[in-house]
């Protein structure tokens, strides 16, 4: 019985695992999808979100089911909550990402500024690698990495911050890219969010390690709320 229950445990660890990696793709590619103008990547994205939503009702069913079954109880109850609070934050992550292919599909044409747009690629970049390293660390339980991968969404925040600033003060200097850089500023904000909720899953980690509930950024060192 107690076997059964651990491989039901590890096989919803497994499909948490898949799911995150499902998000990650649709992050790196709605960014790549936008900064390439490719309606067809943006398309395929929006697509793709019932299939992460599928994903998360499945794992949230299989927890439940768990629970009412298994009846478990201290740090494998724990254990099994953990992974469906996370799992709704992977949720959010896939919204974001389909709000920038949105935006990608709403593009039609508009004066585009390359050197903001390979910003964007690259701050896409570092959020994908954030996504990667918190699932692996969620795998693994380690928290001394998650809280590691926290302090870092502060450069998050930073490169947000810069972009929102640069892309103000290019639409100040020439109008016609108004239209196409407020598209900036909504995929730099969803970027920017996705981290947050990396450090979400950070906390997970260490409250699936230790019973207790800890903010690990608190945003000191920016106004987190410039969108």
């Amino acid at each position: 019985m107690r076997r059964a229950f651990e491989e039901e445990l590890s096989n919803l660890h497994s499909q948490f695992y898949q799911m995150g990696l499902m998000v990650s793709e649709s992050i790196y590619l709605s960014v790549k999808g936008f900064t390439a103008h490719d309606k067809g990547i943006a398309e395929k994205i929006v697509e793709n979100d019932p299939l992460i939503n599928e994903q998360q009702v499945k794992i949230e069913t299989k927890s439940i089911e768990l629970i009412a079954l298994q009846q478990p109880v201290t740090s494998n109850l724990r254990h099994i909550i953990t992974i469906m609070k996370a799992c709704a934050d992977l949720e959010r992550m896939g919204d974001h990402a389909v709000n920038i292919a949105k935006a990608t599909i709403r593009v039609k044409g508009n004066k585009r500024n390359l050197d903001i747009e390979n910003e964007l690629a690259v701050m896409a970049e570092k959020v994908k690698k954030m996504v990667e390293r918190a699932l692996k660390a969620f795998i693994e339980m380690d928290v001394e990495e998650a809280k590691n991968i926290a302090l870092t969404d502060d450069e998050i925040d930073q490169i947000a911050f810069e972009l929102h600033k640069r892309t103000i003060n290019e639409m100040k200097l020439d109008p016609e890219i108004v239209l196409g850089a407020t598209n900036y500023i909504l995929v730099a904000g969803n970027l920017e969010r996705i981290g947050d909720y990396v450090t979400n899953l950070c906390e997970w980690i260490v409250y699936l390690e230790t019973g207790k509930i800890t903010e690990l950024n608190t945003h000191n060192t920016l106004d987190n709320n410039i969108y």
